[in-house]
């Protein structure tokens, strides 16, 4: 029934509640800037009434949950849009590396060192026994060759980098699952006394937006409350309390190739599954992109050497000797100027005939019209329009990569706004919560103030 003490337990329940709903909102305003923070609101229900005359009597005011604002929804989209994000970041990390190195811009690359060789030609042509002319165009086809190695050995660099990163993504994964399928624990364990685990799942939530930017991934929520996450074909990373590694193994090319482990000793090579993140982006620079440079690269160089080689076959020096090799190798990675014609620039076969030795030029005039010659591209590109072709490629592919890296960053961005306009903490909006709570505290206590002058009052006339 009724009564004064039925009064002093409503100011009571009040009182608690109010101070309840101040405790996260002071909560809320110590973690304005902790990233991943979800703001939590204290939901109040009303006690269960009492019947009486003339009618039920209101029993107060109990705090029932602390809520976390989150949008569920929102946040699956979020882990999508950081795993295409994550993509074009680290592919246009690596194609931009490979675009320096392929850069003309500086005042000398290779397209300036191919121009410096064909013009070397050129001027022997104009004085076919000179020794200058032979010793100078001997060091430019030295700069040449040094070009096309160091590009190729930049390139592959770039491609090895490449793979370290990839490799040390792999440990970051590993750490990362272990922290969720630690927090599935924790969380599981409090939710199961009928309390949210609000902190903890922010917590959860952001290493699985971290995991989502290294790999694709997918998500569910069991009943329990714990999260279980599949990477490609299926294959669990975390479920429950337990997470499966991924490890690396070395393939023919010698790289690193991606294997997930089903934790009996048995393994699984998922590398051409993984559609999406950082090692997605890496995957298709170190084996697709990069390679593609180097092929491109090594053709040119083997062009190059197959028709000087032929036509300086063909010539004579000035001994009147069939010339031999100018170059050797095949590829860009090899090729080098013959080292007897280092050491004796004589054996530069310039004349056509060994009879027209030392004046004929014509063998040097040859070499040197290459430069306009359609023989690459199955004979419609010369050697200029060839590699600048390259040059454009690799252009492209950082425009292309650019393009889709600043659409994701937007895309993310958005989210990650819309996300902090439902999730995140308002200061004025929490600054209004703490004062209508304190009014509410302060009534609470006003309510007691007053039940202890009326039991006073009953007291008094005892």
């Amino acid at each position: 029934m009724p009564d004064i003490y039925g009064i002093l337990n409503v100011a009571r329940g009040a009182l608690l509640t109010q101070q309840r709903a101040i405790d996260v909102t002071g909560h809320n305003i110590a973690n304005v800037n902790t990233p991943g923070y979800s703001r939590q609101r204290v939901n109040m229900q009303t006690n269960t009434p009492i019947p009486f005359s003339p009618g039920q009597m209101g029993t107060g005011v109990s705090a029932v949950e602390i809520q976390r604002i989150y949008d569920r929804f929102l946040g699956a989209q979020i882990s999508n849009e950081n795993q295409n994000l994550g993509r074009w970041e680290a592919q246009k990390g690596s194609i931009e590396k490979a675009e320096m190195i392929l850069d003309e811009t500086s005042g000398y690359g290779l397209s300036q060192a191919m121009s410096e060789f064909w013009n070397a030609w050129q001027d022997l042509s104009n004085n076919p026994s000179g020794h200058t002319e032979r010793t100078l165009l001997k060091t430019k086809s030295e700069i040449l060759a040094n070009t096309f190695n160091k590009i190729y050995s930049d390139l592959q660099q770039i491609q090895k980098d490449t793979d370290v990163s990839i490799k040390g993504s792999i440990q970051e994964i590993n750490l990362v699952t272990d922290q969720i399928a630690d927090l599935n624990q924790q969380i599981s364990e409090i939710e199961l006394t009928g309390q949210n685990a609000n902190d903890l799942r922010d917590s959860r939530d952001l290493l699985l937006d971290e995991l989502s930017s290294m790999i694709d991934i997918t998500t569910s929520e069991g009943d329990n409350g714990k999260v279980t996450v599949l990477v490609s074909g299926g294959r669990p990373l975390v479920q429950g309390n337990s997470s499966w590694d991924l490890s690396t193994e070395t393939n023919v090319s010698g790289l690193q190739d991606i294997v997930w482990l089903d934790g009996s000793g048995s393994s699984a090579n998922i590398t051409n599954s993984i559609s999406g993140g950082k090692l997605k982006g890496w995957i298709e620079a170190r084996d697709a992109s990069i390679p593609g440079y180097l092929s491109r690269l090594d053709d040119l160089a083997a062009i190059i050497i197959s028709e000087v080689n032929t036509l300086h076959q063909g010539g004579f020096d000035l001994n009147s000797n069939s010339g031999g090799a100018f170059f050797t190798g095949t590829s860009a990675s090899h090729i080098a100027v013959n080292p007897s014609i280092v050491n004796d620039v004589n054996l530069i076969a310039a004349s056509g005939t060994p009879g027209g030795v030392p004046g004929d030029n014509s063998a040097a005039i040859a070499i040197a019209n290459l430069q306009y010659a359609h023989t690459m591209s199955g004979g419609t590109a010369t050697f200029d329009d060839y590699y600048n072709s390259l040059v454009s490629d690799v252009g492209n592919d950082v425009q292309t990569a650019s393009t889709n890296f600043d659409h994701q960053t937007s895309m993310v961005n958005h989210l990650n706004n819309y996300r902090e306009s439902i999730s995140g903490v308002s200061l004025d909006e929490e600054m209004i919560n703490l004062i209508k709570f304190q009014h509410a505290y302060d009534a609470a206590a006003k309510l007691i103030t007053t039940v202890d002058e009326l039991l006073n009052t009953v007291i008094n006339m005892v």
